[in-house]
């Protein structure tokens, strides 16, 4: 029991000697590029920044700072439409002012116990309907 609370002694690694490695590598690297040919080398090149993209590359962040940016400019351009106050000097109405009807009859319907006019509406002609003989 008490060996659950013991800790494990420290191995003591002995440093890496290149020569007596039993997995040698089968070519040199870096390669001298010297000595091959040009259409080798471009191919090479390609390879090497083929695997320093996939070596840094970082799937998950990316897909999680495209959808931060996604949702803060919708988040912007909703507050702009629904909610900002324009200073409209001279306009007749302030820009966006349909849009900002349409939202606050929508809000008023969810949110409220009475609904709106326009609802009311709808539930007498969807009465009307109901109650009229079919032909």
């Amino acid at each position: 029991m008490f060996g659950l609370f013991a800790r494990p002694s420290e191995t003591v690694h002995q440093a890496f000697d290149f020569d007596r490695n039993p997995y040698k590598a089968q070519k040199q690297w870096p390669p001298d590029f010297s000595k091959i040919s040009e259409k080798h080398q471009f191919r090479m090149e390609k390879r090497y920044r083929r695997r320093c993209k996939l070596a840094y590359a970082r799937p998950q962040w990316v897909k999680y700072t495209k959808l931060t940016q996604y949702g803060l400019s919708l988040f912007v351009v909703a507050y702009g439409v629904f909610y900002y106050d324009w200073d409209s000097e001279g306009a007749k109405e302030p820009p966006f002012q349909s849009a900002r009807a349409w939202y606050k009859n929508i809000a008023d319907n969810i949110w409220s116990h009475s609904s709106s006019q326009s609802g009311r509406d709808q539930v007498r002609k969807m009465e009307e309907a109901r109650q009229s003989p079919r032909s």
